[in-house]
C-alpha cells in the first residue's frame, strides 16, 4: 500500500516537472516569436506605406510608443501577416470599412495605402459609391471628399504609388 502512495506521489511529481519544463518551453517560443512581431510589422507597414512610412512611425511614436509598438506587432503583424488575404485585398477592406464608420484621416492614409499596393484610383471610387448603399450618403460624401483630397494630393507633390501598376492600368485609373 505505501508503495502505490509512493509511486503515485512521484508520477504525480513527475508529471508536475514535464508540465513545468513544456511550460518553459513555450513561454520561450512565445518569447522568441514576439521578439520579431515588431521587426515583421515594421517591414510589412513600410511595404504598404511606402516612401511615407518612416514619417508616419514617428508620428505614431510621438502620440505614445506602447500604442505604435502594438499597431506594429498586432495591425501590421498579426492581422495583415496572415496569408488568407493579399495586401491589395486587406487595403480594399480597410478603405471600405474606414469609410462607413467616417473615419477620415486614417481613410486617407490607406487610400495613399491602397494606391501604394496596386488598387486603382477608379477601384477606390468604386468601393466608397458600394459602400454608399450600406453606410449612407453623408458617409460617402465625406469619404469622396478624403479620396480627392489625396488624389489631388498626388498630382500636386508627384507622389510615386509604388503599388507597381502596369502604366497603362494607371492611365485609365487617372481622374
Amino acid at each position: 500500500m505505501n508503495y502505490q502512495i509512493l509511486t503515485s506521489v512521484s508520477v504525480c511529481a513527475l508529471a508536475k516537472y514535464m508540465l513545468d519544463s513544456i511550460l518553459f518551453a513555450l513561454k520561450f517560443i512565445y518569447m522568441e516569436k514576439t521578439m520579431n512581431r515588431y521587426e515583421q510589422g515594421i517591414e510589412r507597414f513600410k511595404e504598404i506605406k511606402g516612401n511615407g512610412a518612416d514619417k508616419s512611425i514617428e508620428r505614431l511614436k510621438s502620440l505614445h510608443p506602447d500604442l505604435e509598438k502594438l499597431i506594429m506587432e498586432f495591425a501590421f503583424n498579426d492581422i495583415y501577416g496572415r496569408p488568407e488575404l493579399d495586401m491589395r485585398s486587406r487595403e480594399i477592406a480597410t478603405v471600405a470599412s474606414l469609410a462607413a464608420m467616417g473615419h477620415t484621416a486614417q481613410l486617407k492614409v490607406h487610400i495613399q495605402s491602397a494606391l501604394n499596393v496596386g488598387v486603382t484610383k477608379v477601384e477606390i471610387v468604386e468601393i466608397i459609391l458600394q459602400m454608399a448603399l450600406y453606410a449612407g450618403f453623408p458617409a460617402a460624401i465625406n469619404a469622396m471628399q478624403a479620396a480627392r483630397e489625396v488624389f489631388d494630393e498626388i498630382e500636386a507633390n508627384k507622389i510615386n504609388t509604388n503599388g507597381g501598376v502596369k502604366p497603362e492600368r494607371k492611365k485609365l485609373a487617372s481622374l
